[in-house]
């Protein structure tokens, strides 16, 4: 089937394509429970060499910016106590930080985990997290602007390949919370 947004050929059901993705990807769509039905989460291949943003619109579609979002994993701290989040914002947008996020953790301080914590964390590769799929006990910081989106653009969990979620179903994710400006412009 030809993909909703962007300028994929083949896009296909997440569930008929689970060994595409990383073990709590697929578990998350093989278990979703929300009612979005799990056939209407897509996956399309691309090609992780395409993966800087200028490139991957050239090739991909001069659509994406609006219809894509970024999820991030960020360190809460208060006292000696470290929360671990993922925030979903439009990929035209930056996370806020410093102010929503640290809010809404509860946090003393807030920043972006490192690298190597947020793929240990997650079992996702850099560059391919998203938010299905999480562990259980993280909150999950969704944009209110992702929501109203038809379709949008996240990572598989790994660099080869993108899920494609109508908006609202990110509100079904386990542990979400959907806030207004947790995206502020770039």
């Amino acid at each position: 089937m030809r993909a909703p947004i962007g300028d994929f050929d083949n896009a296909i059901p997440a569930p008929e394509c689970l060994a595409e993705l990383t073990a709590p990807v697929a578990d998350a769509v093989r278990n979703w429970q929300g009612a979005v039905p799990a056939e209407q989460i897509l996956y399309v291949d691309t090609d992780p060499d395409l993966a800087d943003t200028a490139v991957f619109v050239e090739h991909y579609g001069a659509d994406l910016p609006e219809r894509s979002a970024n999820c991030v994993v960020v360190a809460g701290k208060r006292g000696g106590e470290t929360t671990l989040a993922a925030c979903l914002v439009l990929s035209r947008t930056k996370v806020d930080v410093n102010g929503t996020v640290r809010r809404q953790l509860g946090a003393r301080k807030a920043s972006f985990a490192p690298m190597d914590l947020a793929t240990g964390e997650t079992g996702m590769e850099y560059g391919g997290i998203t938010p299905l799929g999480l562990p259980a006990a993280w909150p999950v910081l969704i944009d209110s602007a992702v929501v109203d989106l038809p379709y949008v653009l996240v990572g598989s969990g790994r660099r080869r390949g993108k899920l494609l979620l109508p908006g609202k179903a990110f509100a079904e994710i386990p542990g979400a919370t959907v806030i207004e400006g947790l995206g502020v412009a770039l």
